[in-house]
């Protein structure tokens, strides 16, 4: 169970947030008095209503603003659940009182290797690093820390370390996972169930020995540890851990340790103890370079010159912006049924620069889920719901993809709206999808015949 003072101190954050949202009369009489924090259980508040008019009410017309407070105090927590006291309707249910045992990694990209990754004056020395990293982990550059802006390969380097080492080295244990994952992990590990004993103790013995009991640790976006103390002070002793065993720890990041605000400087120091590197903005040759391969990669290698070199013009630093202007036009291509060519190219991204420009303002989870929904013939909360089905699965995966394309949510929130499902599930399910659109020309209308609808509604 959560310490009493833990839980007092993050129902008093939420509650400032709720504050601020929402009405003052409908705050004081719900919110100010009615609730008493009982409980944390999988990054849910568990609160106690004072009847069951005050938890009816909330849940009808407060739940999505309360649910909006506790993802604004980014305190690791995404939900709540009420509960009244000899209530038939608010309960904690068996399956709520349950936590998992298993602390995950993200899932590695296979297709993320050095050989995939383009080399340009931008970015040879930072390959070059993760290369020396990845051929003798543990005993030179330690830690490697990259930073650039995103989209820039970061990931793909990261990813591309992980993969070479599993498969030259695979006695090594290799943890890659992501800032957010592993605060998410460190919160439930401190919370635990009431009526289990010892659990949260036990609970926090192993997520420390997920972390620590590795090779090579790989944390992406490391700079979401700012602000967060608590889960500094772990990372450091983590850190610590490893280091002391050689273990190789590699992190990514948008800035440089020394513009990471509020990072504890022996935290600061640690990083910068290591080989920093920075991966800067493909220059026009890089970006055509990229393009050739990425489009022999999708088996349209006999692009023309012209063409590669328009895609590349005003395209912006990030590659997936880049590889995005590729896939329309490929797309376009066979849906039109006609060769690839510049006059092709330009009208295919006119269309898209006028219809994301005219209509993705208006773009709600809302209108995303009906389109889903209304394409498919599926009932939303079959949608949002724990169905397996095939074609229920692969509608729900859209889903994902079209709110991380066309919202900018963070990905725990895009799981909460879509049933409560865990953030690295809608990884999972965009990186699905952006592949499946470049290989399958019937999913890639799909998409495109719902994007039409959600910007016709």
């Amino acid at each position: 169970m959560a310490e009493r003072s833990q839980i007092q101190f993050l129902w008093g954050k939420i509650k400032e947030k709720v504050q601020g949202l929402i009405n003052p009369v409908s705050f004081n009489a719900f919110f100010k008095d009615n609730l008493e924090p009982i409980d944390v259980i999988n990054r849910r508040i568990i609160l106690k209503a004072t009847s069951d008019l005050v938890a009816t009410t909330i849940m009808n017309k407060h739940a999505e603003t309360f649910r909006e407070a506790i993802l604004k105090c980014d305190v690791g927590l995404s939900d709540f659940k009420l509960i009244v006291d000899g209530s038939k309707k608010f309960t904690l249910e068996e399956d709520e009182e349950d936590f998992s045992d298993a602390f995950t990694s993200v899932p590695i990209n296979k297709n993320f290797t050095f050989d995939s990754f383009v080399v340009g004056t931008s970015n040879k020395f930072v390959y070059a690093a993760a290369k020396s990293v990845a051929e003798n982990p543990g005993e030179g550059f330690n830690p490697l820390f990259i930073y650039g802006e995103s989209g820039l390969g970061k990931t793909h380097l990261m990813q591309a370390i992980a993969n070479y080492i599993s498969f030259n080295h695979p006695e090594k244990k290799v943890l890659y996972t992501t800032c957010e994952n592993f605060l998410n992990e460190f919160i439930d590990s401190m919370f635990a169930n009431v009526n289990r004993k010892n659990s949260a103790r036990d609970k926090s013995a192993r997520f420390r020995g997920h972390y620590r009991n590795v090779d090579i640790l790989m944390i992406d976006d490391i700079q979401f540890l700012a602000n967060k103390s608590s889960v500094q002070e772990e990372f450091f002793h983590t850190f610590n851990e490893l280091s002391s065993q050689n273990k190789q720890i590699v992190l990514t990041s948008d800035r440089p340790p020394k513009e990471i605000a509020t990072l504890e400087d022996r935290l600061r120091t640690r990083f910068e103890g290591g080989m920093i590197v920075d991966i800067q903005p493909p220059d026009a040759e890089t970006k055509i370079a990229i393009l050739r391969r990425k489009a022999e990669e999708r088996k349209c290698p006999m692009i023309d010159e012209d063409v590669l070199e328009y895609l590349a013009s005003d395209s912006g630093h990030d590659v997936r912006t880049l590889e995005g202007r590729l896939t329309k036009v490929i797309f376009a291509s066979k849906l039109h049924e006609e060769p690839i060519s510049l006059s092709l190219a330009k009208r295919a991204l006119k269309e898209s620069v006028r219809e994301d420009a005219e209509e993705k303002e208006d773009v709600t989870p809302e209108s995303i889920i009906a389109g889903v929904c209304g394409y498919y013939k599926f009932k939303k909360e079959d949608l949002l719901g724990k169905g397996k089905k095939a074609d229920l699965v692969k509608a729900r995966q859209i889903c994902a993809y079209l709110m991380c394309e066309l919202l900018t949510l963070p990905l725990v929130s895009i799981g909460n709206i879509l049933g409560g499902r865990d953030h690295t599930t809608i990884m999972y399910s965009r990186d699905k999808i952006e592949k499946l659109i470049t290989l399958n020309d019937k999913i890639a209308k799909e998409v495109d015949d719902i994007k039409s609808i959600v910007f016709k509604q």
